[in-house]
């Protein structure tokens, strides 16, 4: 049906209705030349008919809400899934730098083990009679102070990376953060802990970088 005719068809029902409720404007109405007013039977068809163009619009409109929501789930659920491939990726690089971070670190690490052992094989030396006389003492404490000022400053350079040497001398073993090299055995110390460090543990912050090799005490 058209706008107009629904229009006509309105403003008909309504003059109808107002007709009806006031009888003396019926009267002027019924006297009144112009149009004839339909009869009921016609009026109640053309309400019907009004009636199920309505429905059917109403059908109409609902089918399209529905397919604008279907698209704004589709909208929505693609979104989602860019954003949940945002944060894979996101995480992926993060774990790919903290892996990059911790091979660089536990190559330092190893670099320090050199250095220390070094170091302290330097601290240990006892020149004898002729080593003396030929100035190696000067030599290997010269040596001793230049690997114990570059390991001063290696350590400088983890700290300002958060790494921390793992506290184990004298702890109760952990087998979280320890690997038990060896057993010993003092009788003064209480079993379960850690005599001696064969190499030390290093921690990132919770992290745990490399586990310590000790020497448990076993009664």
């Amino acid at each position: 049906m058209a706008p107009d005719e629904r229009a006509q068809l309105i403003e008909r029902f309504t003059a109808y209705l107002d007709a009806a409720d006031d009888p003396a404007s019926a009267a002027a109405a019924d006297a009144a030349p112009g149009p004839q007013a339909p009869d009921l039977f016609t009026l109640l068809a053309e309400v019907a008919a009004l009636k199920n163009e309505v429905k059917i619009e109403s059908r109409q409109v609902k089918g399209a809400l529905d397919q604008f929501r279907d698209a704004f789930d589709l909208v929505r659920q693609a979104q989602n899934a860019q954003q949940e491939a945002q944060t894979q990726r996101t995480e992926a690089e993060r774990r790919a730098r903290e892996d990059t971070q911790r091979d660089l670190l536990l190559e330092l690490l190893e670099l320090r083990d050199r250095l220390q052992a070094a170091a302290d094989q330097a601290q240990r030396y006892r020149p004898g009679w002729l080593a003396r006389r030929g100035g190696a003492a000067a030599f290997v404490t010269a040596m001793a102070a230049g690997l114990g000022m570059n390991l001063r400053r290696l350590d400088d350079t983890l700290a300002r990376r958060g790494v921390q040497p793992l506290p184990a001398l004298g702890q109760r073993f952990d087998p979280q953060t320890m690997h038990a090299a060896e057993v010993g055995r003092d009788l003064k110390q209480a079993a379960g802990l850690v005599l001696t460090e064969v190499r030390r543990g290093f921690v990132q912050g919770e992290r745990l970088l490399r586990p310590a090799e000790v020497v448990v005490n076993r009664l």
